[in-house]
Order: structure tokens, then C-alpha cells, then sequence
């Protein structure tokens, strides 16, 4: 360490990197460590079984993603950050509830997290970078191969569900969450050691394609946010019925979540429902053009998958609702 980081005190620095990134919007920020032995060992299990499906780049990474230092070399700290994305709208119960409407995934029903994200994520570290000097950092939302939910839950933010997703015991688990791989010695915040799941097995039972097969182990290749938006081919047949009217993702394990009771919506506006997609009815939506599906999906995180996937779950909807002239 040169003589100018000898100087820092680490403990102010990382009081301001918190206070900082409630300044720039997140709901909440953590200091963890890159130690992430279990869930390596996890998620080789996981691959070793095939559950990844088609998404083939998740073992070309290697240990990558679980070894931080290995992604950006002198990585010895991760601050994770959370931001909350439940949005107004129409109740999502009731849209399932409707077989003639569209359910699109609540958190792609405004504009795409990415970008929105990633750049609060650098404002974060042009403050450090202003505080202490230059430092070594990377900051990545969904965008490389990261072990989030883990470096979350080692950063304090919550634990990770039998549904696979992290839930924070203040907000539930309607949030995003983005990393600033870091090579300061910060001090570490407590773990999220507890489960507080207990012998609810709400998630498990709601599943529509029975993808979550145990607790806190999900089979993609059955689950119908993997069927709808990664999958590349017919989506089975096996699976169609109990997709109902879900043209893109699913919230299913999320909306029985009790822990959800704390969520709050939230103040981004960029997170507000866009073209009316969280009131849209099936049929008006498969009469969108190419190009139709292109300028009002700008932006979007639904504009990743194509109008030919878009159709192909549309369809599926559609064969799933009630007939109509």
C-alpha cells in the first residue's frame, strides 16, 4: 500500500461510501468479502446437474464468478447496493387473474435497470476515487459473471430464500442489486447469516412449472422467467399450460412471499410501467410490428429476447386464454 492509502482512514471511508450511495438512490449498500467457498462448491453442483439449461456461458466462466480476484485481479472487497424496483400500476394479481391480459415481470415493466444502475454505481466510485485517490474498481450489474446474491448476503443486505432470490428482512425481495469490486481494505459488515424463511414452503407450492425442486435449489430449464426470456428454441409442451398469460418472466414466488408485506414502491421514475404493459391485453400486443416491438420496447429489458421469442410467448398466452371473435 503506497504512502497516501496508509493515511485513509478505512472506517470513515466506508461510512461515506454508504452515506454516498444513499445520496445517489440505493436503498441500501454493504461492505462483504470475496471468500465464496460454499457457494462455489453450490454452484458446480448446480452445473455438474445441467439445471443452467442453455445458458452454456454461466460454465464457460470457470471460477470466475465465484472467485472476485479472479474477474478483476487485487479485488479484496465487494460493496453490494440495493435498489428497489416494485413499481405502481396495476395489481399483479389480478393481471394473472385475467387470461385475456398480458403478465410481464415487474421489474421489466419501465425502462432497463443496466445502464441506470451502473452509472450510479460509478458516481460511486468517482466519490471514493475523490476522497482517497486513484483505487482499483469495477463496478458490474448483471453484466459479468458475479455471484451477487452471495456477496450481497455477505455484505448484510438479506439472505437468500428458498426461492433462490435474497430477501432483505426491511424490504422483501423486489430490488436490484449491483457490485463495486474494490481493492481498499474497508471494513466488513455482519453477514446475513440467519434464514429467516423457517417452514414456509409458500414459494415452493406456487411455483406453476415446479421449478423450484427443494428449498434454495431452482431447475431453470422448468422455470418459466428462464422458458420465456433465455430459452431460445419451442418452449416444451410440458410447460405451455402453466405459463397461463406470463409472456415475460414471473413474479410467482415473489407475490405469496410473506416477506414481501415490507416492500415499498419504488421513487424511480424510470421504473414507472411504459406503453401500458402492466394493463395490455394479449391480442393487442401480438398485433405489434417488428418495428412496432422495437421503438416501444427502447430501453427496455424485454427488447433483448426479439419479436420472434415475444411472439412465440404471446402465442403461448394465447392458446392458453379463452377463444374470442
Amino acid at each position: 500500500m503506497d504512502n497516501a492509502k496508509a493515511d485513509i482512514d478505512y472506517t470513515e471511508l466506508a461510512r461515506r461510501v454508504k452515506d454516498w450511495a444513499a445520496e445517489l438512490g440505493f436503498q441500501q449498500a454493504g461492505i462483504g468479502p470475496v471468500a465464496l467457498e460454499d457457494d462455489e462448491r453450490r454452484l458446480l453442483e448446480w452445473l455438474a446437474a445441467g439445471m443452467q439449461g442453455d445458458m452454456d456461458w454461466m460454465a464457460r466462466h470457470g471460477t470466475r464468478r465465484s472467485r472476485p480476484a479472479e474477474l478483476v485481479p487485487g479485488t479484496i472487497r465487494v460493496i453490494s447496493v440495493r435498489l428497489d424496483y416494485l413499481p405502481g400500476g396495476d395489481d399483479p394479481e389480478r393481471a394473472l387473474a385475467e387470461p385475456e391480459r398480458a403478465y410481464v415481470s415487474r421489474y421489466a415493466l419501465g425502462r432497463d435497470y443496466h445502464r441506470l444502475m451502473r452509472v450510479r454505481l460509478q458516481r460511486l466510485a468517482d466519490r471514493i476515487r475523490a476522497h482517497c485517490g486513484a483505487f482499483g474498481g469495477r463496478a458490474f450489474v448483471d453484466s459479468a459473471p458475479v455471484l451477487e446474491k452471495p456477496l450481497a448476503r455477505n455484505a448484510g443486505l438479506g439472505w437468500i430464500g428458498k426461492h433462490t432470490n435474497l430477501i432483505s428482512p426491511r424490504a422483501g425481495s423486489w430490488f436490484f442489486l449491483g457490485e463495486l469490486y474494490t481493492d481498499l481494505p474497508l471494513p466488513l459488515d455482519a453477514p446475513f447469516a440467519r434464514d429467516h424463511c423457517g417452514r414456509c414452503t409458500a414459494c415452493i407450492e406456487i411455483c406453476p412449472t415446479r421449478a423450484i425442486v427443494g428449498p434454495y435449489r431452482l431447475d431453470a430449464r422448468r422455470c418459466i422467467s428462464y422458458l420465456t426470456i433465455e430459452h431460445a428454441g419451442p418452449i416444451p409442451e410440458e410447460f405451455r399450460r402453466a405459463i397461463g398469460n406470463r409472456i415475460f418472466g414471473c413474479d410467482d414466488c415473489q407475490l405469496v412471499c410473506p416477506w414481501n408485506r415490507f416492500a415499498r414502491p419504488t421513487r424511480e421514475p424510470d421504473f414507472r410501467p411504459r406503453h401500458g404493459l402492466d394493463t395490455a391485453a394479449l391480442v393487442d400486443l401480438f398485433g405489434w410490428s417488428e418495428s412496432e416491438f422495437l421503438a416501444r420496447t427502447a430501453g427496455s429489458a424485454i427488447r433483448r429476447i426479439g419479436w420472434e421469442r415475444w411472439l412465440r410467448n404471446i402465442a403461448v398466452a394465447l392458446g392458453n386464454a379463452p377463444a374470442t371473435p
